[in-house]
């Protein structure tokens, strides 16, 4: 019995990022097929592939959303549930959401109408199309926010999802953030390091980062670091195994400081060495690492060594 064919559902709000999404499944090897009217579908799945045998089959995206004829969020997710009862097909749904402030920015900045809202504020047609999709968000299996993405992120989103086709590897991503500039969106995990000294009101340290030894230097002296941080790897160590063997394809480990340049870059790095001396092969990134630093966002301790100077 031949393996089940993939069909990916590709849907969500309008604005956030779904062309992307298809542009780069279809880069990854995907057949694509955007905004079919949902009567062919059926035509569509009945249709063998082009190729000549089973190698030649690809996995299958199809894009739907609210400019779709015949759309309807309900029927279609028990239409997918009648086809995950088929065993020639392995269905799973990626929905892009975005916040509504954002989704109202990028049409300001197109200049192109919402499709719900083509002769009123674009705000109305958000808010009816999300009320439209709701039941596909609810039944999604990959949630992507779209919101703090660029366009070459949601690009590296999609390819660690959908990129290994064959015995997937999981994709561990270990990333630093300040919290004055908000939580990363699609984090798994998020250890707050704001415990810790900060050498942010050190005047020597303030301008350097977590990547100077001077800074972690610092930060290790502080009398709660080596066990905190200690059992955080040894947590990670535990739970990441987990993930692999449950078919988990991507984790996203985030450490966050006020600022985001001292301490969550430095406990970072330090953790990435750890799980790389484990096996795992983590990608990282610090996010708010070339922001300037400003004392306004920071908290101090409530310790006068914190305001020292040298």
């Amino acid at each position: 019995m031949s393996d089940p064919e993939r069909l990916l559902l590709v849907t969500g709000m309008s604005g956030a990022g779904k062309s992307t999404a298809l542009d780069t499944l279809e880069d990854l090897g995907w057949e694509v097929v955007d905004n079919l009217p949902l009567t062919l579908l059926d035509r569509l799945l009945d249709t063998p592939p082009s190729g000549t045998g089973p190698k030649d089959s690809r996995p299958l995206a199809i894009g739907v959303d609210s400019r779709t004829r015949g759309f309807d969020a309900e029927a279609m997710v028990r239409r997918l549930s009648r086809l995950r009862q088929k065993a020639m097909f392995d269905v799973s749904t990626l929905f892009l959401d975005c916040a509504g402030a954002e989704l109202e920015r990028r049409y300001d900045e197109t200049r192109r109408p919402h499709p719900l809202a083509l002769d009123r504020p674009a705000s109305d047609g958000i808010a009816r199309e999300r009320e439209l999709l709701a039941p596909l968000r609810q039944a999604a299996d990959h949630l992507v926010d779209t919101t703090d993405l660029s366009r070459s992120g949601l690009q590296q989103e999609v390819r660690a999802r959908f990129g290994h086709e064959h015995g997937p590897e999981m994709v561990l991503s270990v990333i630093s953030f300040g919290f004055s500039r908000g939580l990363p969106r699609n984090a798994d995990l998020v250890f707050d390091l704001r415990f810790l000294r900060n050498p942010h009101w050190d005047r020597v340290l303030k301008p350097m980062t977590g990547l100077d030894p001077a800074v972690g230097d610092y930060i290790a002296q502080d009398p709660a670091y080596e066990a905190a941080v200690g059992q955080m790897e040894e947590l990670l160590l535990t739970l990441l195994p987990r993930y692999q063997a449950e078919g988990k394809a991507y984790v996203t480990v985030a450490f966050g400081c006020t600022g985001g340049r001292h301490r969550s870059v430095h406990v970072a790095e330090r953790v990435a060495r750890r799980l790389r001396d484990a096996g795992f092969s983590p990608t990282v990134a610090h996010r708010d690492l070339a922001s300037l630093p400003r004392d306004a966002v920071e908290e101090p301790r409530g310790s006068l060594k914190d305001f020292e100077t040298k």
